[in-house]
């Protein structure tokens, strides 16, 4: 038994300095791929945001417009075409759109003061 004296880490494989810096180096490679990735899919994301300001202005200008209530008041009426879409219509389309808006300033002003350290 005395070969076992000793040798408190039988059935342990020990692992080398060089190993646990080989496993360091690769989970940090993944680390950068996995940022790298959503960074410019994010980039990407906020061209195509920037891209549509123009459209959600124009959308909040005309929601509760007299132009909306008046469109709004025609198709009440069933005075437009059936298979006219008109999702911009209800009453709630362009709200939930303006309000997810606002959450995602406020998700993105949350992020960018949150101190990676």
């Amino acid at each position: 038994m005395k070969h076992l004296e000793g040798n408190s880490h039988m059935g342990q494989t020990e692992r080398s300095p060089q190993t646990e810096q080989t496993e360091r180096i690769m989970q940090m490679e993944r680390s950068l791929d996995r940022a790298s990735q959503a960074v410019m899919r994010l980039s990407a994301a906020l061209d195509e945001y920037a891209e549509a300001q123009d459209a959600l202005r124009q959308l909040s200008d005309y929601y509760g417009s007299d132009a909306w209530k008046h469109d709004f008041a025609a198709d009440s009426k069933g005075l437009l075409s059936q298979d006219l879409k008109r999702g911009v219509l209800s009453e709630d389309a362009v709200w939930n759109l303006l309000e997810d808006v606002r959450d995602l300033k406020e998700r993105m002003r949350e992020i960018v003061t949150v101190n990676p350290k």
